[in-house]
């Protein structure tokens, strides 16, 4: 048996995300939509694996004719009452909303006659009605309580899909991510670039800028065999990182030796102390001012960590880094994915060294 499944996530990744489902055997593709993979998926698929996705949902209906006119409502409404939602809550775990209700979240892309929360309150009553609990509405700035079963409408032309969320919390809540600092990567954009790191032929990962060390993470649950290599200017960075890594490594893939794969150092993007050549790969979101300034040597001249970066990269190694501007010089562009994050357009640039 396959169940019609929804991946969500960040806007510009959702190839990556629609190619890991396949290599992963998770589920047959079905198409792409704005921030969705739509596949099918068999009983046995362990969907809360994927780590490129925000969130992965059980499709209850796909609804078409949802124009933008406000009969769009009623539409919705009747195909919320003919969702199976009993079997749906079943799949995610029991009927979660029994203790908690339920809660429904809806977006949808261009211009419509009704709002969001005229969505949720049109679905979310009638599958309150199907699964006999209280549905907690937001149009009056409600919080729906914590435990509340989550369900999903979106909507891309004139296409709705109505979904209930398969676990507790979104996917990009990652259970390793107990401390956090300003401007911390979204994880699964951090994914994204490791994934991207092509990391099987690698031995060490560098990150220069690791912040809370959410992208030597995902590097970790994506290839256990790396040695990881964190630095940053800020102390606290480093703690919340080494925390996080720690968390991680109780909960999934160790090291192989008994030992911990990641390494942790205070330093200066400036000033890397690696030797040269010494990383296969480095991934870095970089300090670009609008989150986190940079400071110490990269406060005068960011090009400096470009420079560093360069001179640790082995020969034949890759660079992925989120770029917000021009490719840095010294570089050549292998591959760019252009996504969408907090209102910005950055760029995944993967790069080679160039000639010179």
């Amino acid at each position: 048996m396959h169940t019609f499944a929804v991946a969500r996530a960040v806007h510009g990744i959702e190839p990556l995300v629609a190619t890991e489902i396949r290599r992963s055997r998770l589920g047959v593709v079905r198409g792409l939509r704005h921030r969705e993979v739509w596949f099918e998926a068999t009983d046995e698929a362990d969907l809360l694996s994927l780590r490129t996705a925000d969130d992965v949902l059980l499709a209850g209906a796909v609804v078409d004719g949802i124009g933008p006119g406000r009969s769009a409502l009623a539409r919705l409404a009747e195909a919320a009452r003919a969702v199976d939602a009993v079997r749906l809550a079943r799949l995610g775990g029991g009927v979660r909303g029994s203790r908690g209700g339920l809660e429904v979240s809806a977006s949808f892309v261009g211009r419509r006659n009704y709002t969001r929360f005229e969505i949720e309150d049109a679905v979310g009553a009638e599958l309150a009605r199907s699964l006999r609990v209280p549905y907690h509405s937001r149009s009056e700035g409600g919080r729906p309580p914590q435990e509340a079963m989550a369900w999903r409408v979106t909507i891309e032309g004139e296409q709705a899909v109505i979904a209930s969320r398969l676990a507790g919390r979104p996917l990009h809540r990652r259970p390793y991510k107990t401390a956090s600092i300003r401007g911390t990567l979204h994880p699964p954009v951090a994914a994204a670039m490791a994934k991207l790191a092509r990391l099987d032929g690698a031995g060490t990962v560098l990150d220069p800028c690791c912040g809370a060390g959410t992208t030597l993470i995902e590097a970790h649950a994506l290839a256990p065999h790396l040695r990881l290599l964190g630095f940053d200017h800020d102390p606290a960075a480093l703690s919340a990182a080494a925390a996080n890594a720690r968390a991680a490594l109780a909960g999934g893939p160790s090291a192989g030796d008994g030992g911990s794969p990641f390494g942790w150092g205070v330093a200066d993007g400036g000033g890397i102390p690696v030797p040269d050549g010494g990383a296969e790969r480095v991934l870095v979101n970089p300090p670009w001012g609008r989150q986190v300034p940079p400071r110490g040597m990269l406060a005068g001249d960011l090009g400096l960590l470009w420079r560093e970066v360069r001179r640790v990269l082995a020969a034949d190694g890759l660079a992925v880094a989120l770029v917000h501007d021009d490719i840095p010089p010294g570089f050549a562009l292998e591959e760019a994915v252009r996504v969408s994050l907090s209102g910005r357009h950055p760029v995944i640039a993967v790069l080679r060294k160039g000639r010179g």
